[in-house]
């Protein structure tokens, strides 16, 4: 029997992504007047490949033990930005670009965490017998 659903866990990892999005993002706006900084960006298709194959699995000697997954997802794949203009100064940073993306992946991860709180709001009324 599974505690939580799979939703949780996919919730997790869309959760992970759309953190380190934000890391991506924020450092390369940091970085917009840098002379020769090449803009870098996180690929959705290879989180979510690297999400829906895990890398690690276990056996279990019993089936009333909880399944076993990896859940740390720390190693998401950043890449440098092919196919883009640079300015006279070598930087390949997109100012409307980048604050536009950000606007997206904060929506993608207000949108998580709010499901993600109607999924434990969910536990806690089955917990509390339905109050």
């Amino acid at each position: 029997m599974e505690l939580f659903s799979k939703t949780m866990q996919s919730l997790e990892y869309g959760l992970s992504y759309a953190s380190q999005k934000q890391k991506v993002i924020s450092q390369n706006i940091a970085n917009v007047d840098t002379p020769n900084y090449k803009a870098q960006d996180l690929s959705f298709k290879s989180a979510l490949h690297q999400a829906m194959n895990p890398s690690m699995t276990a056996n279990r000697t019993d089936n009333r033990h909880y399944h076993f997954t990896n859940s740390s997802r720390t190693g998401l794949n950043v890449h440098t930005r092919k196919d883009i203009a640079y300015h006279p100064n070598g930087n390949s940073v997109d100012i409307d670009k980048e604050m536009s993306e950000m606007a997206q992946n904060q929506i993608y991860y207000e949108a998580l965490v709010e499901r993600l709180s109607g999924k434990f709001n969910s536990l806690r009324t089955v917990v509390q017998g339905g109050k």
